[in-house]
């Protein structure tokens, strides 16, 4: 029971975490609001008793779509895909690797690589080094191409069935979390002179500009360049008031655009529809070029870095004592929990038996179940020892008798049955761990006890031994089954010398 326990445990955390750091107005980390990733905090846990590791991680919920091969149907999976960054712990996906290699985020190209649970890969026929659709939810479903690098199986089928792990900045770039900006010219002019502006996205929609002079609600302006000009635009988001005071505001995005002269211009030169003429000049389609009546403008955007990479759906922390859970929970919650962080976030920190309350109510019943066992197991121990010892007591009758005869006292002979009945407990006990140790090296090696993992999470029976355990039950045993032989040892208090000595 112990291991069945601790293997739950271990395989339902691995997959996140013991305990959690959200936004406080979040139940669950899959579903949770954005929070700024922020170093103070991370400081605060390290420095908790018992805190091993700190992650920031994210969550979307994506679709998988296999290849319609040959007498193989087309299938969709709904999945969720976990966001994680070079800070990730991969220790217990090493532990559960069956194929491939962990993903390796160090490089662009692995930016895209993902591992699959053994599940997901046999439901969708997914192999190694496949390149896989997945489809995220937005108002408009975004497509996006990953490719498998490693199979895992942990047994908890509810789990492997649900998650795939991957590059943190895909699902931060998707949920829109941060703002991206851009400066674009329009295509069409305004007063004969150039329309420059803002392209925005993420944050919550209501966007504040700041041209240089402040912030204000103008997304662009028209210009006519006469000179080479550099434009740099700053955009964050607000509620009710421009200047952002007092608000949790997504944090600003910076990007920029140049424009160069090579000779001055009248005018723009416009096609027969009317519109810009656009000669692009790089591979991206961030440089171009503008004819105008005696020259040419070259125009180079610089794209915003993007503010996304600073929000995540929250932190995972790992322990080094698992039995340490309920006191580390609190030292975290008294460090940072409700307390007013940067931009005015309030955090919160649950724990894994909150969000997987479920599991561990069930892996908790069973302590009752064993208390059950090992009651009934003594019961039955401390029956038959007293049925053994009242036997040897009944064909010991005349030698009793004899005894008393020769002065011996009830509590001398008492003792010298009580010994013997010890010695029946040691013996058996002996047999009892020889061949229960052997079971559980049998099982711990072979799995020969299997389970079904759709209803116990594990396909066959963990065995964990421990020393103090094992010590502990031998000793309860041992004293509770020698204490259980003074009752029935009293009979010999009642045996008569002169009618149990017979003679022949």
């Amino acid at each position: 029971m112990t291991g069945f326990q601790n293997e739950v445990k271990s395989k339902v955390s691995g997959f996140g975490a013991p305990i959690f750091i959200t936004n406080s107005s979040d139940e669950s980390i899959l579903e949770a609001s954005p929070i700024l990733r922020n170093r103070e905090v991370e400081k605060k846990v390290l420095s908790v008793g018992n805190i091993k590791h700190i992650q920031p991680v994210a969550y979307k919920a994506v679709l998988l779509q296999s290849d319609g091969k040959e007498n193989v149907q087309q299938e969709i999976q709904g999945c969720v895909f976990k966001g994680v960054d070079t800070l990730f712990d991969w220790h217990f996906f090493y532990k559960h690797k069956l194929e491939g290699r962990i993903p390796n985020f160090k490089t662009e190209e692995g930016k895209n690589e993902i591992l699959i649970s053994q599940r997901i890969a046999k439901d969708l026929n997914f192999q190694i080094g496949e390149r896989v659709r997945a489809f995220f939810v937005k108002n408009n479903p975004v497509k996006r191409y990953f490719r498998v690098v490693g199979i895992y199986s942990t047994g908890l089928e509810d789990f492997d069935k649900r998650f795939i792990i991957g590059n943190i900045e895909p699902i931060q770039k998707l949920n829109e979390w941060g703002i991206q900006s851009n400066i674009t010219i329009n295509d069409s002019l305004l007063n004969d002179a150039l329309l420059v502006e803002a392209e925005v996205s993420g944050g919550n929609g209501n966007y504040r500009f700041d041209w240089g002079e402040g912030y204000s609600n103008y997304k662009g302006f028209n210009i006519l360049p006469q000179k080479d000009t550099t434009i740099r635009l700053i955009v964050s988001d607000y509620y009710s008031r421009i200047d952002g005071k007092n608000e949790n505001n997504t944090l600003a995005d910076t990007s920029y655009l140049k424009i160069s002269l090579e000779t001055n211009s009248d005018y723009i030169l416009l096609n027969e529809d009317g519109f810009i003429k656009k000669q692009i000049l790089d591979d991206k389609g961030q440089v171009y070029s503008i004819p105008t009546s005696s020259g040419k403008l070259i125009i180079s955007s610089v794209f915003g870095k993007g503010s996304y990479s600073n929000y995540i759906s929250g932190y995972e922390v790992s322990m080094n004592e698992w039995g340490l859970i309920e006191e580390t929970l609190m030292d975290l919650k008294r460090k940072v929990e409700f307390l007013p962080f940067e931009n005015n976030q309030i955090l919160k920190v649950s724990s894994v038996m909150d969000s997987q309350s479920d599991i561990f109510v069930w892996l908790s019943f069973l302590d009752v179940n064993v208390f059950i066992i090992l009651t009934l197991m003594l019961l039955i121990g401390v029956i038959n020892i007293g049925s053994a010892l009242l036997v040897l007591i009944l064909v010991r009758t005349n030698f009793i008798g004899l005894m008393k005869s020769m002065g011996a006292t009830d509590w001398s002979i008492r003792k010298v049955f009580l010994l013997q009945g010890v010695f029946l407990v040691g013996r058996g006990m002996l047999w009892g761990n020889a061949i229960g140790l052997s079971i559980c090296f049998i099982q711990s090696q072979f799995q020969i006890f299997t389970l079904n993992p759709e209803v116990y999470y594990l396909s066959s029976v963990p065995i964990e031994l421990s020393f103090i355990n094992f010590l502990l039950l031998n000793l309860s045993t041992l004293v509770i089954c020698s204490l259980a032989l003074v009752v029935p040892s009293y009979i010999i208090t009642k045996i008569n010398p002169s009618k149990s000595i017979k003679f022949n």
